[in-house]
């Protein structure tokens, strides 16, 4: 465990997962750099109400800083002396890579360029990413495996996070730089995103208009809550990226590497129907919902399944949250939050 001598620097301290990462590593007694730009892709409020969360802690400090500024991110790593990193800072969302691409490739692209220059020049311990469950793609074998091939990617958001795996890859193999991927599965909780289905779903429902189904209902999600999703990805933090001593070129392992490159899924392994969702999150909140039922949308898979053996087997990961209890706890958040 780090000492307040050397600070874990989490990107994306003011967004969902970030700001619940930065939170339990304090709460252990880690001390945490924040560093967020605190952009308005959503209301900036909830990411500065995250914030004061964090910032009653001694022990955080937090960087407004672009993950783009190249000058700003040499500067932070050569000022401070950073050991381990937890980068979730991205441009998130499938449907918004659609709208404004250049948002993807200056954040998930050049940011995770100049996150992985930073490790490099200050020889960092871990370095800790956020990748995706879209990086699947076109793949429909399940549960999804970190063991396949995933070439096929469908939307650009995916093709930035496959990317970040590849240029994570060959800086653990040039620099030898422990780095670990983690594909999130559809993440769920307190203090969630404003353009994620549980949270427009929870505001439509309780104003009584009308939402959006996507692919009639016929949608299965491994919804998985963030309380567990934290969990993980503090496990991973503690245990640094290892080489695959039996890894051969000759049958490529795409999950493991002769670098200490590792990519996992992290998910709750138990896929939900969307209706079923919809079901729990209206026993929750005592009302029914008004569905429009539309088709899939661009970019949008039908099903996401992990397969989360190898987390397991490696750090323990164990998730421990049905949405019958998840959604309620969400629920409870967004009521006091929004005084709903």
């Amino acid at each position: 465990m780090s000492g307040p001598s050397s600070p874990i620097l989490v990107t994306g301290s003011a967004g969902f997962i970030g700001f619940h990462v930065a939170r339990r590593l304090l709460d252990r007694g880690d001390s945490v750099i924040g560093l967020d730009n605190l952009n308005d892709y959503y209301d900036v409020r909830l990411k500065e109400a995250r914030l004061a969360q964090l910032t009653a802690h001694k022990a955080f400090r937090f960087v407004k800083l672009d993950l783009a500024n190249r000058q700003g991110m040499r500067d932070l790593f050569t000022d401070e002396p950073i050991q381990r990193v937890v980068h979730l800072a991205a441009q998130a969302g499938v449907r918004y890579s659609l709208v404004n691409p250049h948002a993807y490739t200056e954040s998930n692209l050049e940011g995770f360029m100049n996150i992985l220059e930073g490790c490099r020049h200050s020889r960092v311990a871990h370095l800790v990413y956020a990748s995706s469950s879209s990086v699947y793609g076109g793949n429909t074998h399940m549960p999804f495996s970190i063991h396949d091939n995933v070439d096929h990617p469908v939307s650009l958001y995916a093709a930035t996070k496959k990317a970040n795996e590849l240029m994570a890859h060959c800086y653990a193999h040039l620099y030898r730089i422990p780095c670990t991927g983690l594909r999130f599965f559809t993440v769920y909780g307190p203090w969630g995103r404003p353009d994620m289905a549980l949270f427009i779903f929870t505001k439509a429902i309780l104003e009584g208009t009308p939402i959006e189904v996507f692919n009639h209902g016929n949608m299965r999600r491994d919804f998985t809550y963030v309380d567990d999703i934290v969990e993980g990805i503090i496990r991973t933090l503690d245990h640094p990226a290892t080489v695959n001593p039996a890894w051969s070129g000759a049958k490529p392992d795409p999950g493991t590497s002769s670098a200490p490159a590792r990519v996992y899924n992290i998910g709750n392994h138990q896929p939900v129907e969307l209706l079923h969702f919809i079901e729990v999150l209206e026993k929750a909140l005592g009302k029914k919902a008004e569905k429009k039922l539309m088709p899939l949308q661009p970019g949008d898979v039908p099903a996401t399944y992990a397969d989360i053996e190898d987390l397991t087997r490696d750090v323990g990961f164990a998730p421990a949250t049905p949405i019958e209890e998840g959604i309620p706890r969400f629920v409870k958040w967004y009521r006091e939050f929004y005084q709903a």
